[in-house]
C-alpha cells in the first residue's frame, strides 16, 4: 500500500510539471499568434495590390508585344520546391502535414531543386533523392531581411528551372490553417482586360522590378502566414496537454485518496484488533 501511495504521488507530481510547462508554452503561443497575426494583416495587402497591378501591366505587356521571364517562363525543364515549415515540434499535427504535402507534390518529379525553410523541413528531406540547394534555420521572427535572402536564392534557383512553388500553411483563423500548394514563378497573373497606360521607365524594365517587388512581398507573407499558423497550431496543442494534464491529475488525485483512505483504514483496524487483544490478555 505504502509502494502505491508513493508511486501515485511521484505520478501527481511529473504531470503537475508537464502541465506547467504545456501551460507555459499555451501562454508563450498565444501572445506569438496575436504578434503574427497582427504583422501578417499588414502584409497581406501589398502583396495583393502589388499583384492586381503587375496584372495590368502584364494585359498592356501582351497588346505591346512585349514579355517577361518572370511572367510567361524561361523554357527551362525541372522544377524548384520552396519547403516552409518549423524548426520546433509541439504543434500538433503542423509539421507531419506539410511534409506529406511536399512529398506528395514531389513524387515523379525527379530533377526537382529544394528550398528549406524550418529545421523540420531539413531533417525530413535530408535522405530523400531530390538535391537541397539552400537551408533556412531559425527564422523565428520573419523579417525583410529573411525575406530578401529567401527571395535572392529563388531567383537564382529560377534561372536553373522552368517553375518554383511554394508549401507552407496558410493562416485562415486561430482554429483552421490549412497547407498550400502554389506557384511563384513564373508569377501566376490573373488575366485582365487591356488598358491603354502610360509607364515610365521602360515596360520590360518596369515589368521586371515590378516582379521582384511582388516575389518579394509574397515572400515574406508566406513566412508570416506559415510562423502565425505554427503558432496557432502549437496553443491548439498545449491546450489540449493542459487539458488532458487536468483530467488525468483530477483522475490521479480520486485514486490516491482512495488508497490513502484505505490505508488509514487498515491501520485503525490494526489499533483496534492489537487493543482488542490486550484487553483479552487482562
Amino acid at each position: 500500500m505504502a509502494a502505491k501511495l508513493r508511486q501515485l504521488r511521484r505520478r501527481i507530481r511529473n504531470i503537475h510539471h508537464i502541465r506547467q510547462i504545456a501551460r507555459a508554452m499555451y501562454t508563450i503561443a498565444m501572445s506569438q499568434v496575436i504578434l503574427r497575426k497582427r504583422e501578417l494583416l499588414g502584409a497581406r495587402p501589398f502583396s495583393e495590390e502589388s499583384l492586381r497591378v503587375l496584372s495590368h501591366l502584364a494585359s498592356w505587356a501582351r497588346v505591346q508585344s512585349v514579355s517577361h521571364p518572370l511572367l510567361v517562363g524561361n523554357g527551362n525543364p525541372g522544377v524548384g520546391l520552396l519547403v516552409v515549415n518549423a524548426d520546433r515540434g509541439l504543434c500538433g499535427r503542423y509539421v507531419d502535414d506539410v511534409n506529406r504535402a511536399a512529398a506528395q507534390f514531389l513524387r515523379g518529379r525527379e530533377g526537382a531543386k529544394l528550398l528549406l525553410i524550418g529545421d523540420k523541413a531539413a531533417r525530413h528531406f535530408r535522405r530523400t533523392p531530390w538535391p537541397v540547394v539552400q537551408t533556412y534555420r531559425r527564422v523565428e521572427r520573419p523579417t525583410l531581411r529573411h525575406a530578401h535572402a529567401i527571395t535572392r536564392d529563388i531567383l537564382g534557383l529560377y534561372s536553373e528551372v522552368g517553375e518554383v512553388h511554394a508549401v507552407y500553411t496558410e493562416f485562415r483563423g486561430e482554429l483552421l490553417q490549412k497547407v498550400r500548394v502554389e506557384r511563384l514563378l513564373p508569377i501566376p497573373v490573373a488575366p485582365e482586360k487591356p488598358r491603354e497606360l502610360l509607364v515610365e521607365p521602360e515596360l520590360l524594365i518596369l515589368l521586371e522590378e515590378l516582379g521582384k517587388l511582388w516575389l518579394l512581398g509574397r515572400v515574406h507573407r508566406l513566412l508570416l502566414e506559415a510562423k502565425t499558423a505554427e503558432h496557432a497550431a502549437r496553443r491548439q496543442a498545449m491546450k489540449a496537454a493542459t487539458d488532458n494534464a487536468d483530467e488525468l491529475l483530477t483522475k490521479l488525485t480520486v485514486q490516491y485518496n482512495k488508497a490513502r483512505q484505505q490505508r488509514i483504514t487498515l491501520e485503525l483496524m490494526d489499533i483496534m484488533g492489537g487493543a482488542e487483544a490486550v484487553r483479552e490478555e487482562l
